[in-house]
């Protein structure tokens, strides 16, 4: 179970699919930030209020420049039921063998009233222009979190 990346550190290159199967890859997204959101499962009422507090701020998001991708061990085909329910407008990423959460650090064990079991830490990762995550969010809490996030992209674009 790998730890989560430290900022200052290379993001992990990645290739997924999205929910309509075009495939995605960071290298592609070189020059911008991206924003990465890993959350357990979609439809459920946390994932659900995440998703749609960065729906609900994607503008904002985009006007930083910013790409934003939601990541979780979903089917695509649980991807496009989720999108489409709640009129997400960034692309879900389908990690199902969770090789790309295990690389970031967001699959690990879980422990939930007792029972442990392994899973998608909700956590978001902020990587810059030049591949180099600059922010982590770990364990996650959805209250304010779009917040968080805008206010990171806003340091993130004075630095530069």
């Amino acid at each position: 179970m790998a730890d989560f990346i430290d900022p200052g550190k290379k993001a992990p290159a990645f290739m997924l699919k999205d929910q309509d199967g075009q495939t995605v890859q960071l290298k592609d997204h070189a020059g911008s930030p991206v924003v990465l959101f890993f959350y357990p499962k979609d439809n459920t009422p946390g994932c659900t209020k995440e998703a749609c507090a960065f729906r609900d701020r994607y503008a904002e998001l985009q006007s930083a420049g910013a790409q934003l991708f939601g990541i979780s061990t979903d089917s695509a085909e649980s991807h496009i039921k989720f999108r489409d329910k709640f009129e997400l407008p960034f692309p879900l990423l389908v990690d199902e063998n969770h090789a790309m959460s295990e690389k970031y650090g967001a699959y690990r064990e879980k422990n939930l009233y007792g029972k442990k079991s392994m899973g998608i830490q909700r956590s978001t990762y902020l990587i810059d222009a030049a591949g180099k995550v600059v922010k982590v969010w770990k364990r996650v809490r959805v209250d304010g979190h779009d917040q968080q996030v805008l206010d990171a992209l806003a340091a993130l674009s004075e630095q530069n």
